[in-house]
């Protein structure tokens, strides 16, 4: 394995990052701010509990999970689009490195890049709120998980995307919407039972209920059905991803 190619792309990556640092990790911390304020304090203010919990303290792992989802998508896309954009993906071609090497460099820079951003807003709510974390290995676990796989589904879109207007469509118009509506701001034990059976077709529910499990030992669906759910976005992302090298579909145009 080319240990030094990996790390230069690597390093490239981060240190992008730290040169917007303002849009990477500042933007998102101060919107992130806001929906505590409205939501943490303000609404919940006049809020019961939930499953125990005081409100504000509810909200923390969804909001942590809507950040995480967008950004993660968002770094690996714009990660590996500027290459295709300026043309300097067929010198990595020519390097000496694997797509599997390749892949491992983008999407680990994604990956850091959206667990120190998961951190710091974890850092941040505690400004706002009390909170316990009564599984921290698992909350880590979660917040690794999380960020890899759609990293991940970051690159895919990167690849797929035909200009930089087409790099937020599936994080703005797909994401965002399912995060909402997958109980950021809610249990879906507080919804209709019909419609607490169409929201378990939510993807992200899953990832909010373990990772909310991961803080306070309640979820709306089991832990395991959570971890499942990750590993199979997981694979069929690996899938994608190989399939993308071995055809080269989009890389050879």
């Amino acid at each position: 394995m080319n240990v030094y190619g990996i790390w230069e792309i690597y390093k490239s990556e981060m240190a992008r990052t730290f040169r917007t640092i303002g849009q990477s990790l500042a933007s998102p911390v101060l919107s992130t701010s806001l929906y505590f304020i409205v939501f943490g304090s303000a609404i919940g203010s006049r809020m019961v509990e939930i499953d125990g919990i005081p409100y504000a303290a509810f909200i923390v792992p969804g909001l942590v999970m809507l950040s995480l989802l967008s950004e993660s998508i968002s770094n690996a896309a714009f990660g590996i689009h500027m290459p295709r954009f300026t043309g300097t993906i067929y010198e990595l071609f020519a390097a000496p490195l694997s797509a599997f090497e390749l892949v491992i460099a983008f999407v680990g820079a994604a990956t850091t890049k959206s667990l120190l951003l998961g951190l710091i807003i974890l850092l941040t709510a505690r400004l706002f709120v009390d909170f316990e974390i009564e599984h921290p290995l698992w909350m880590l676990a979660f917040l690794l998980l999380t960020s890899l796989s759609f990293s991940m589904f970051g690159f895919i879109i990167g690849i797929w995307a035909d200009g930089f207007e087409k790099l937020n469509i599936i994080p703005m118009m797909v994401i965002t919407p399912l995060t909402f509506l997958g109980g950021t701001f809610y249990s879906i034990k507080m919804l209709p039972e019909f419609w607490q059976t169409v929201t378990l077709f939510n993807p992200v529910v899953y990832l909010i209920s373990g990772f909310r499990w991961a803080f306070y030992g309640h979820a709306d669906v089991a832990v395991e059905i959570s971890l499942v759910m990750i590993f199979v976005f997981m694979l069929l992302c690996a899938a994608a991803i190989a399939w993308i090298f071995k055809t080269g579909y989009k890389l050879k145009s």
